[in-house]
């Protein structure tokens, strides 16, 4: 069980570590409102393939289709903006919704067995939303360094309208502005 407790942390991993590289393609107002619409479908059955289930056997099987759903709806909403705050909602809701599923297939274990499992489900929520911030920091600075750069080029063709005058540096100028929007 351990192991594949271990095993489901690693694949939870790779997950939120290969979501950054997807780039969101952006979906139309009817696709999105479909997907909605699907998504809630498929919670719905979901949740009533658990109604055969008793004890926390069913408990875990309501926890994970909430967070299927949960999850999902994340993703579409990234896949509909196509925003980085909601990429990084996706990877919070994983972090979130995996913690949650585990926490309760923790229910089965008692005493010492049960406070490592939520220990070691903690720790990998911890994981995940450390991963979310770090993509979050990673997004603010190449933002930044991106900005850096455009002002650089900037000034760089300031100094080259420079070297004219009239109205070949105003020109120069006007088009330096409207090519790095600094109108």
């Amino acid at each position: 069980m351990n192991k594949l407790f271990s095993l489901k942390a690693v694949l939870v991993a790779a997950s939120v570590l290969l979501l950054p590289l997807a780039q969101a393609a952006t979906m139309t107002k009817a696709d999105y409102n479909a997907g909605k619409t699907r998504i809630s479908a498929d919670y719905k059955a979901d949740k009533a393939a658990c109604a055969g289930q008793a004890g926390n056997a069913k408990d875990i099987c309501v926890e994970e289709a909430k967070a299927k759903e949960k999850v999902a709806r994340a993703e579409l909403e990234y896949a509909y903006t196509g925003k980085s705050s909601d990429r990084n909602k996706v990877l919070v809701a994983k972090a979130e919704t995996g913690y949650a599923v585990a926490k309760e297939r923790c229910d089965d274990k008692a005493g010492n067995a049960k406070a490592v499992c939520v220990k070691e489900a903690k720790a990998v929520e911890i994981k995940g939303l450390a991963d979310a911030k770090m993509g979050k920091e990673i997004g603010a600075a190449k933002t930044d360094a991106a900005q850096d750069k455009r002002d650089a080029d900037f000034n760089v063709a300031i100094q080259k309208c420079d070297g004219l005058s009239g109205d070949a540096k105003a020109n120069c100028v006007t088009a330096a502005k409207t090519r790095f929007g600094k109108n």
